[in-house]
């Protein structure tokens, strides 16, 4: 049986690893962070954290190998996450000649319009099924038992957790914010830009 601490040290390394990599989850963060402040980026955050929890959930169960090995499931959700994150990037360009102050009252959004944009675009990201099933086939293995699983899902969490904290901490500095008023015009297209490119990047994943 795998040694508990040496798998601690994979799961939270491989983890860490993914996170510092730009994909939806970071963009969509970075964005909605900048558009409604701290609040705004940490329901997305918990959003994405839950999203994250049903992919867990799902690869426990044994259907996150059914989505890999299915051609039609797996460009299902490939393709809805795709399009998700293409008309997110439309929605920025058409915000383009609004300031951040402007955008931050006319966009006071429920806290659950948050949520939910992180959910959706975690959990319609083909690639969150693939890490997680991944981790769940090299990592936790089957004579891992009950309780050391649960650990192992609980520290994965807890630096996700932990990552998001910080990352929206960072975004919402006021010295970042106030940069980013300056150039809010740019900003915007660089996110319209980074999410259309993210959204035809996963149309074109492969299994």
């Amino acid at each position: 049986m795998p040694d508990l601490s040496d798998q601690i040290l994979v799961i939270v390394s491989i983890t860490f690893l993914v996170l510092i990599s730009p994909g939806p989850d970071m963009i969509i963060v970075m964005r909605n962070t900048i558009v409604g402040g701290r609040p705004a980026g940490l329901m997305t955050s918990l959003g994405i954290l839950a999203g994250n929890l049903l992919h867990i959930s799902y690869c426990v169960a044994g259907i996150g190998w059914l989505i890999s090995q299915s051609i039609v499931a797996f460009s299902i959700l490939k393709y809805a996450g795709a399009a998700y994150l293409v008309y997110l990037g439309i929605s920025s360009f058409r915000s383009d000649k609004q300031s951040l102050a402007v955008a931050e009252r006319g966009n006071d959004l429920p806290d659950r319009s948050w949520f939910l944009q992180g959910i959706i675009n975690n959990i319609l990201n083909p690639k969150g099924t693939l890490f997680f099933l991944g981790v769940f086939t090299m990592v936790i293995t089957p004579e891992t038992t009950f309780g050391a699983t649960l650990i192992l899902i609980a520290c994965m969490n807890i630096m996700c957790a932990a990552f998001w904290l910080f990352f929206v901490a960072t975004l919402d500095h006021p010295a970042i914010r106030q940069f980013i008023e300056r150039f809010q015009q740019v900003t915007n297209r660089v996110f319209g830009t980074l999410l259309v490119a993210l959204g035809l990047r996963v149309a074109l994943i492969d299994r």
